[in-house]
């Protein structure tokens, strides 16, 4: 038997190990599944600097829950920390042309300009803890 004839018997052989393991429908639903994944993280908040932004809640120092009004949540991840984050009052929004904050956009807090790395629809960030007594 020749090299190249080994090759194809080893070529096909693995091409049939490949098609009965599932290998074909595998790919196929991995594509599926990066196709939904990046449809996801394609979100914007319409009329972001006019009303369009009804709540947000800071998680970490580079996150933040952002509600618009009509009440669905986004998840904005800042490209970098932001010290000054967790203790921020007050935040504001860049966006570039459109009253639309997408992940172009920017997070304002305290005077520095944070760039979005993304910006998702998610549920609604987790409740805060109780404090008792």
């Amino acid at each position: 038997m020749s090299q190249f004839d080994r090759f194809v018997f080893a070529f096909a052989l693995a091409a049939v190990g490949f098609t009965v393991s599932g290998g074909l429908h595998a790919a196929e639903q991995a594509v599926q599944a990066e196709e939904a994944g990046a449809a996801k993280s394609e979100a914007s908040i319409p009329f972001v600097n006019r009303g369009g932004v009804r709540d947000w809640q800071v998680s970490g120092d580079d996150k933040i829950y952002i509600q618009d009004s009509r009440g669905k949540w986004f998840l904005a991840t800042l490209a970098t920390p932001s010290p000054d984050l967790p203790y921020a009052t007050a935040i504001g929004f860049e966006t570039k042309g459109v009253d639309r904050l997408d992940r172009f956009g920017a997070v304002v807090v305290a005077g520095t300009r944070y760039p979005l790395k993304s910006l998702v629809e998610s549920t609604p960030p987790p409740s805060r803890p109780r404090k008792q007594g």
